[in-house]
């Protein structure tokens, strides 16, 4: 099972408090260091110093790193027109030597597009589409040809479709691409956007009893359209909380103003034991990779205690 470390940012961080979890997830040997793509703090807290863009701090993380892989758990089609983002996402996989992952969704958070002037369409999922349609358009229109997409919401006229990403496509290995991660709670659109256009499905924070089902789901739409399930990639996201023991624990929970007993019921939380517990249930349910979501970004003992005491377990 892939352990990847997960960020974010918007609840307050720097570049530099990015790049210490960074390089303590290389150290330590996680499989990668992913981000939120958010611009508003969530919760209490004052955000300070600020939001971080994700695909210009995963640019600095792709000089300022050299095994693990990058990506962002989930970037909003909201954001960015899809050219500009197949352009940047391309980029940073080409600094990072091909070390790049993106992660795209509908987009959620009414508050941070109010707060930045950023439009926020009620109806978000045709866009969500279109731009899946977009980039990976973009990055599989071989050199020298052109690519055009002409759809609800945008328009791209004899497009040179570059710069190309060093990766090949997951989907077709004789093209262009970066792997794609498509994720969300839905029981329809999402398993069938995932089977279509995703190296990977991601379930972010389920309830845990929901696991199976949605694993199920995305694979029978995987069939729907011709594609073998085992070639699509199963992921949660879940938050993390471990101690040696009950007093450790507490305080970390307490850091990141979170109960105890909460966290043991939704997250990977709890002593080392139950941590890796917990982690070989969701590999028995047929998960192959979680993301720690790591909320306290200057406890870095934490990491060190997972990836030593809770990662050997599943080796």
């Amino acid at each position: 099972m892939d352990l990847r470390i997960f960020t974010e940012p918007q609840q307050g961080a720097s570049y530099d408090d990015l790049l210490a979890v960074a390089r303590a997830t290389e150290d330590l040997g996680f499989d990668a260091f992913f981000r939120s793509d958010h611009y508003l703090v969530m919760g209490d807290g004052d955000g300070l110093p600020g939001p971080t863009d994700a695909w210009t701090t995963l640019a600095g993380l792709a000089r300022d790193t050299s095994r693990i892989r990058l990506g962002t758990l989930v970037s909003s089609a909201t954001f960015r027109h899809p050219g500009v983002l197949a352009i940047q996402v391309a980029q940073v996989d080409q600094m990072s030597g091909g070390r790049v992952e993106l992660g795209l969704g509908a987009g959620w958070f009414a508050q941070e597009h109010a707060a930045y002037g950023i439009p926020f369409p009620a109806k978000r999922f045709g866009l969500l589409t279109e731009q899946l349609e977009i980039v990976t358009g973009l990055w599989g229109t071989p050199v020298g040809e052109r690519f055009d997409h002409a759809g609800e919401h945008y328009t791209l006229t004899d497009s040179p479709a570059l710069p190309k990403p060093v990766q090949t496509s997951p989907l077709d290995a004789s093209r262009a691409g970066v792997p794609v991660i498509v994720g969300g709670n839905g029981p329809t659109r999402t398993p069938r956007l995932a089977a279509r256009f995703g190296a990977e499905y991601n379930q972010s924070f389920p309830e845990l009893a929901d696991v199976p089902g949605r694993i199920a789901r995305v694979r029978e739409a995987c069939v729907e359209v011709g594609r073998d399930p085992g070639t699509l990639l199963q992921s949660v996201a879940l938050v993390l909380c471990v101690g040696r023991d009950d007093a450790e624990l507490a305080r970390r929970a307490a850091a990141i103003g979170r109960e105890v007993p909460e966290l043991r019921e939704h997250g990977i939380a709890g002593t080392v034991d139950e941590a890796a517990a917990r982690l070989r249930e969701l590999e028995a349910q047929g998960v192959q990779r979680v993301y720690l979501q790591v909320l306290d970004l200057h406890d870095l003992e934490h990491l060190q205690l997972v990836a030593e005491q809770v990662g050997t377990q599943l080796r």
